[in-house]
């Protein structure tokens, strides 16, 4: 009899280690009803498509774009991927949070999502905050952060990434069709 457990694929790009605390945290929600694999990208996951059921990707965003890995990563297992669940998360220097910001954040996501392959139709994409160093920063990009009312500093919502966590979770167990069956 075939494991009746999903096996579910997290992988992430990440500058700085924020998206990749990101991705642990959502992989460890999931653990509760899938068997997962936590993977930066950059890692040749091609050999391997085959084993998984389902799959979480993000990258941390920098100048309103995901970061090369993580775009090479869904460049090159979007066609692997028509047929199976995909989700798709992003963490960006905008807390999210707020009415500006909110809207500020789904402007961030369509940008970012345009920079992604047309034929990736992922269950949903997610912007989380991130963590805001100001080090290095230009002097438009600390215009941006006041304009914006940012301020630097950790801004992950890990309620809210725990609750989408559990959202896919939950779409993981009610779906029945190819768990095992790969």
């Amino acid at each position: 009899m075939a494991d009746p457990r999903r096996r579910v694929l997290v992988a992430y790009a990440t500058a700085h280690g924020s998206t990749r605390d990101v991705a642990e945290r959502i992989a460890n929600k999931l653990s509760a009803v899938a068997d997962v694999d936590v993977r930066a990208a950059g890692t040749d996951l091609n050999p391997e498509l085959d084993r998984f059921d389902a799959f979480v990707i993000g990258s941390a965003v920098h100048d309103m774009a995901w970061l090369p890995p993580g775009r090479r990563l869904v460049a090159d297992l979007a066609p692997a991927l028509r047929d199976r669940p995909v989700w798709l998360f992003s963490v960006a220097g905008i807390d999210p949070r707020g009415r500006t910001r909110t809207w500020m954040a789904r402007q961030e996501t369509a940008l970012v999502a345009r920079g992604l392959p047309d034929e990736l139709r992922p269950q949903d994409h997610r912007l989380f905050g991130g963590v805001v160093r100001m080090e290095g920063v230009p002097l438009w990009g600390r215009l941006f952060y006041l304009l914006a009312r940012q301020r630097p500093g950790d801004h992950r919502d890990w309620a809210a990434i725990e609750a989408w966590a559990d959202d896919i979770a939950r779409s993981l167990s009610s779906s029945t069709s190819g768990a095992g069956a790969r």
